[in-house]
Protein backbone atom coordinates (compact mmCIF):
# COMPACT_ATOMS: atom_id res chain seq x y z
CA UNK A 1 0.00 0.00 0.00
CA UNK A 2 1.18 3.57 -0.79
CA UNK A 3 0.51 6.45 0.56
CA UNK A 4 1.34 9.80 0.24
CA UNK A 5 2.31 12.11 3.21
CA UNK A 6 1.91 16.00 1.45
CA UNK A 7 5.01 17.65 2.60
CA UNK A 8 8.65 18.02 1.28
CA UNK A 9 9.86 18.16 4.88
CA UNK A 10 12.24 14.72 5.01
CA UNK A 11 12.07 15.39 8.48
CA UNK A 12 8.49 14.77 8.63
CA UNK A 13 8.87 11.56 6.40
CA UNK A 14 11.32 10.07 8.29
CA UNK A 15 9.20 10.49 11.60
CA UNK A 16 5.97 8.49 9.71
CA UNK A 17 8.19 5.95 8.05
CA UNK A 18 9.56 5.39 11.33
CA UNK A 19 5.92 4.38 13.03
CA UNK A 20 4.87 2.97 9.66
CA UNK A 21 8.00 0.55 9.50
CA UNK A 22 5.92 -2.75 10.48
CA UNK A 23 3.07 -1.86 8.50
CA UNK A 24 3.83 -2.58 5.08
CA UNK A 25 2.94 1.03 4.14
CA UNK A 26 5.17 3.02 1.63
CA UNK A 27 5.33 6.60 2.09
CA UNK A 28 6.08 8.51 -0.87
CA UNK A 29 6.41 12.25 -0.27
CA UNK A 30 5.66 15.69 -2.68
CA UNK A 31 9.30 14.98 -3.94
CA UNK A 32 8.20 11.67 -5.54
CA UNK A 33 5.37 13.77 -7.54
CA UNK A 34 6.75 16.21 -10.25
CA UNK A 35 6.30 19.54 -10.92
CA UNK A 36 4.06 19.83 -7.53
CA UNK A 37 2.98 23.18 -6.86
CA UNK A 38 2.68 24.18 -3.31
CA UNK A 39 -0.42 24.68 -1.93
CA UNK A 40 -2.03 28.16 -0.71
CA UNK A 41 -1.93 27.42 3.16
CA UNK A 42 -4.89 30.47 3.86
CA UNK A 43 -6.88 28.82 6.41
CA UNK A 44 -7.29 29.92 9.78
CA UNK A 45 -6.54 26.89 11.89
CA UNK A 46 -3.95 24.07 11.60
CA UNK A 47 -6.83 21.43 10.61
CA UNK A 48 -8.10 23.97 7.79
CA UNK A 49 -4.44 24.18 6.34
CA UNK A 50 -3.84 20.42 6.67
CA UNK A 51 -7.31 19.83 4.66
CA UNK A 52 -6.22 22.08 2.18
CA UNK A 53 -2.94 20.33 1.06
CA UNK A 54 -4.34 17.01 1.61
CA UNK A 55 -7.54 16.95 -0.78
CA UNK A 56 -5.19 18.61 -2.98
CA UNK A 57 -3.39 15.83 -2.82
CA UNK A 58 -5.71 13.40 -3.44
CA UNK A 59 -6.65 15.13 -6.48
CA UNK A 60 -3.44 14.88 -8.44
CA UNK A 61 -2.47 12.22 -7.18
CA UNK A 62 -5.46 9.53 -6.62
CA UNK A 63 -3.38 8.21 -3.63
CA UNK A 64 -4.62 8.16 0.20
CA UNK A 65 -3.10 11.20 1.04
CA UNK A 66 -1.66 12.46 5.00
CA UNK A 67 -1.15 16.22 5.47
CA UNK A 68 -0.46 18.25 8.57
CA UNK A 69 -0.11 21.57 9.64
CA UNK A 70 1.61 21.91 12.34
CA UNK A 71 3.51 25.23 14.58
CA UNK A 72 4.25 26.51 17.63
CA UNK A 73 1.89 28.49 20.10
CA UNK A 74 4.05 30.58 22.32
CA UNK A 75 1.69 32.00 24.98
CA UNK A 76 3.79 35.46 26.17
CA UNK A 77 3.27 36.27 22.17
CA UNK A 78 -0.80 35.46 22.41
CA UNK A 79 -0.25 32.11 20.63
CA UNK A 80 2.11 33.57 17.78
CA UNK A 81 3.79 32.19 15.57
CA UNK A 82 0.65 29.68 15.21
CA UNK A 83 -0.07 29.24 11.68
CA UNK A 84 2.50 31.60 10.83
CA UNK A 85 5.32 29.21 12.24
CA UNK A 86 6.43 28.00 9.04
CA UNK A 87 7.33 31.64 7.31
CA UNK A 88 7.14 33.74 10.93
CA UNK A 89 10.59 35.77 9.17
CA UNK A 90 9.14 35.56 6.20
CA UNK A 91 9.47 34.18 2.69
CA UNK A 92 11.40 32.66 1.94
CA UNK A 93 10.87 30.09 4.91
CA UNK A 94 13.83 29.51 7.27
CA UNK A 95 13.99 27.48 10.03
CA UNK A 96 17.32 29.82 11.43
CA UNK A 97 15.63 33.71 10.52
CA UNK A 98 12.28 31.79 12.81
CA UNK A 99 14.20 31.13 15.25
CA UNK A 100 16.12 34.31 15.68
CA UNK A 101 12.65 36.28 15.51
CA UNK A 102 11.25 34.32 17.97
CA UNK A 103 14.61 34.69 20.27
CA UNK A 104 14.52 38.62 19.87
CA UNK A 105 10.78 39.02 20.27
CA UNK A 106 10.83 37.04 23.81
CA UNK A 107 14.44 38.69 25.17
CA UNK A 108 13.11 40.54 28.22
CA UNK A 109 10.31 37.36 29.03
CA UNK A 110 10.89 36.15 31.97
CA UNK A 111 11.58 31.86 31.86
CA UNK A 112 8.80 31.61 33.84
CA UNK A 113 6.28 32.80 31.10
CA UNK A 114 8.26 31.47 28.21
CA UNK A 115 5.72 28.25 28.07
CA UNK A 116 4.75 27.03 24.91
CA UNK A 117 3.17 24.25 22.67
CA UNK A 118 3.84 22.53 19.36
CA UNK A 119 0.92 22.08 17.85
CA UNK A 120 -0.29 19.86 14.94
CA UNK A 121 -3.51 18.83 12.86
CA UNK A 122 -3.14 16.15 10.67
CA UNK A 123 -5.79 15.51 7.89
CA UNK A 124 -6.07 12.25 6.14
CA UNK A 125 -8.17 12.06 2.68
CA UNK A 126 -9.07 8.99 1.13
CA UNK A 127 -9.59 9.02 -2.99
CA UNK A 128 -13.44 8.13 -2.05
CA UNK A 129 -13.51 11.58 -0.43
CA UNK A 130 -13.52 10.20 3.26
CA UNK A 131 -11.88 12.69 5.73
CA UNK A 132 -10.51 12.01 9.18
CA UNK A 133 -8.36 14.59 11.66
CA UNK A 134 -6.16 13.66 14.36
CA UNK A 135 -4.43 16.34 16.59
CA UNK A 136 -1.25 15.90 18.74
CA UNK A 137 -0.02 18.90 21.14
CA UNK A 138 3.57 18.79 23.49
CA UNK A 139 4.02 21.43 26.08
CA UNK A 140 7.69 22.55 26.80
CA UNK A 141 9.44 26.47 27.22
CA UNK A 142 11.38 28.44 24.89
CA UNK A 143 15.28 29.06 26.13
CA UNK A 144 17.07 31.87 25.01
CA UNK A 145 19.18 30.34 22.49
CA UNK A 146 19.47 27.08 20.24
CA UNK A 147 20.74 23.45 21.49
CA UNK A 148 20.90 20.61 19.93
CA UNK A 149 21.40 18.99 15.83
CA UNK A 150 18.58 17.11 15.24
CA UNK A 151 15.27 18.02 14.41
CA UNK A 152 14.34 20.86 12.59
CA UNK A 153 11.80 24.07 13.19
CA UNK A 154 11.81 25.48 16.55
CA UNK A 155 13.18 21.74 17.69
CA UNK A 156 16.31 23.85 18.94
CA UNK A 157 14.62 26.42 21.12
CA UNK A 158 12.08 24.05 22.86
CA UNK A 159 12.80 22.84 25.85
CA UNK A 160 10.94 19.80 27.66
CA UNK A 161 11.29 20.04 31.02
CA UNK A 162 10.67 16.00 32.35
CA UNK A 163 13.42 15.33 29.63
CA UNK A 164 16.08 18.39 30.44
CA UNK A 165 16.90 18.90 26.79
CA UNK A 166 14.99 20.30 23.78
CA UNK A 167 13.39 18.47 21.00
CA UNK A 168 16.69 18.95 18.79
CA UNK A 169 18.47 17.02 21.56
CA UNK A 170 16.05 13.87 21.45
CA UNK A 171 16.91 10.72 19.05
CA UNK A 172 14.30 10.28 16.49
CA UNK A 173 12.97 7.24 18.91
CA UNK A 174 12.74 9.58 21.63
CA UNK A 175 11.08 12.35 19.42
CA UNK A 176 8.59 9.38 17.97
CA UNK A 177 7.38 8.86 21.04
CA UNK A 178 6.11 12.28 22.42
CA UNK A 179 5.88 14.66 19.78
CA UNK A 180 3.32 16.66 19.06
CA UNK A 181 3.22 15.05 15.14
CA UNK A 182 4.44 11.71 16.85
CA UNK A 183 1.07 11.83 18.87
CA UNK A 184 -1.19 12.73 15.86
CA UNK A 185 0.45 9.97 13.23
CA UNK A 186 0.24 7.44 15.78
CA UNK A 187 -3.43 8.24 15.87
CA UNK A 188 -4.09 7.90 11.91
CA UNK A 189 -2.45 4.11 11.88
CA UNK A 190 -5.36 2.27 12.86
CA UNK A 191 -7.55 3.75 10.22
CA UNK A 192 -4.67 3.32 7.42
CA UNK A 193 -4.93 -0.48 8.85
CA UNK A 194 -8.63 -0.53 8.34
CA UNK A 195 -7.96 1.07 4.61
CA UNK A 196 -5.60 -1.88 4.25
CA UNK A 197 -8.30 -4.47 4.43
Amino acid sequence: MKILLATQNQGKVRELQELLVDEGIEVLSLLDIPDWEDVEENGVTFADNASLKAREAVRRTGLIALADDSGLEVDALNGAPGVYSARYAGEPKDDERNNDKLLHLLETIPEEKRTARFRCALVMVTPFGEEYLTEGAVEGRILTGCRGADGFGYDPVFYLPEFARTMAELTLTEKNTLSHRAQAFRKVIPMLRNLKT
